[in-house]
């Protein structure tokens, strides 16, 4: 049950959208028990942001959301290869990329909770 969304001020084709979604489907395999089979993704590209007072250069904000927990070990790997797949698919500049982890508790699905 683990969600990624993005957010970056420059543009995402359709080509790069596809690109990143399979290696962020292979990237959440990093957290044990968790793949593409439940990951949901969402996209925001030309997205308002600023970072150091300056949007003059590409940045991403990126969220990962995770049900259960995961030891830092795994995060940092995570953090990698996150930041290797914006940079390489968008050419963002691994200082300018934020990914901020949360681990939810309760996640609803179906009609029910976990």
């Amino acid at each position: 049950m683990p969600y990624i969304q993005t957010k970056v001020n420059v543009e995402i084709t359709r080509e790069k959208e596809k690109n990143i979604k399979q290696k962020l489907g292979k990237a959440i395999e990093l957290i044990p028990g968790k793949s593409e089979k439940w990951l949901m993704l969402s996209f925001q590209d030309n997205s308002n942001l600023y970072f150091k007072g300056s949007n003059e250069e590409s940045i991403a904000f990126i969220e990962v959301k995770i049900f259960g927990k995961a030891d830092n070990k795994e995060y940092d790997s995570l953090t990698k290869e996150i930041t290797n797949i914006f940079s390489q698919e968008l050419n963002i500049k691994p200082s300018q990329i934020y990914i901020k982890y949360e681990e939810v508790e309760h996640w609803g699905w179906n009609g029910s909770n976990f």
